[in-house]
């Protein structure tokens, strides 16, 4: 059964400030190479996301130049590890960063730029791991790289004082890890924060057909990358979709955020839900016209971080609650 609706402009709402209605004025749009679409292959694949990721790396220097840091590379089994330094970091406390695109981009020093912004407010070290990724390292080769970095991480910090973090296919990571760990008998981490995370790799969630021409930043489904990175596996595996986890064993208490015209809503809502319905500490902050990764430097942006700083510093501090 589906409802049709009529053809009409949206507006950008008064509700939220200057930067923000510009910004959702008008498409976000790559001047990368396009994505080849319903393609296995992987020469293809490895030309867009040489260049695309180019595009990024290069983009995502000039944002993180407002949260200086210093930067050192560590090696895990397969991939590096970077630690991402801010000014004066809480001590004996570290974030594990898993960053966003796709599943495909952010290789290299742009997934340690996307750690910045959070570090920085924070003010804790962040380890953004450089997580294997398609066409020639599909899953699990990612989440087991995540997972390589928390026992790297056990051994320098206690559990208490590391938390998970990431955005986007990042956040998708970040809970999928989390549920691996705890399997896996290794002491869960204190808390996740999860950037509208893509839990759910069938998208099957209402945003998907209500807001797919409304975000201006994630206005398309991911099927493409998210076969490449599932690589024929069943995509309600929950270390795919952590949506479909049994979050009764055990999960740390998680901070949610997205936005009202972010195409991933359904994926952050539900994921909500399924951790509260299984008795779990979590936290929902959703945010008014932002799409998918936020307003990339409004006001708004900043608000977001500073949310998820505190609740990291909250959980983080060693001291009872």
């Amino acid at each position: 059964m589906t409802l049709r609706v009529p053809e009409h402009d949206v507006p950008a709402p008064t509700t939220v400030s200057p930067h923000a209605q510009a910004f959702l004025s008008q498409r976000l749009e790559s001047t990368g190479p396009a994505q080849p679409v319903g393609t296995a292959d992987k020469d293809a694949w490895r030309v867009y996301i040489e260049g695309s990721n180019k595009w990024l790396t290069a983009g995502l220097l000039a944002s993180a130049e407002s949260f200086p840091a210093e930067i050192i590379t560590h090696q895990l089994p397969n991939t590096a590890l970077y630690e991402v330094i801010p000014d004066d970091p809480a001590p004996d406390t570290a974030i594990l960063y898993l960053h966003g695109g796709a599943y495909i981009h952010g290789a290299g020093m742009a997934g340690a730029y996307m750690a910045m912004p959070l570090a920085g407010h924070a003010e804790i070290r962040a380890f953004a791991v450089d997580y294997r990724m398609p066409p020639d390292h599909p899953f699990p080769a990612g989440l087991d790289d995540a997972v390589d970095a928390y026992r790297w991480l056990l051994e320098r910090y206690e559990p208490t004082r590391i938390a998970f973090a990431g955005g986007s296919a990042g956040g998708g990571l970040a809970a999928a890890a989390t549920l691996k760990v705890r399997d896996l008998g290794l002491p869960l981490p204190a808390a996740c924060v999860l950037a509208t995370p893509e839990a759910d790799l069938t998208e099957s969630g209402d945003s998907f057909e209500t807001l797919i021409h409304v975000d201006v930043v994630g206005g398309a489904r991911l099927t493409d990358s998210i076969n490449l990175y599932a690589d024929g596996h069943d995509l309600r595996d929950p270390y795919l979709s952590p949506l479909f986890g049994d979050f009764r064993k055990g999960y740390p208490p998680t901070l949610l955020t997205g936005g009202t015209r972010d195409l991933f809503l359904s994926n952050t809502v539900l994921l909500h839900r399924a951790l509260r319905r299984a008795g779990i500490e979590a936290q929902l902050d959703l945010w008014e016209a932002m799409p998918h990764g936020g307003f990339f430097g409004a006001p708004e942006d900043h608000e977001v971080l500073e949310v998820q700083a505190r609740f990291l510093t909250t959980r983080l501090s060693g001291e009872p609650r």
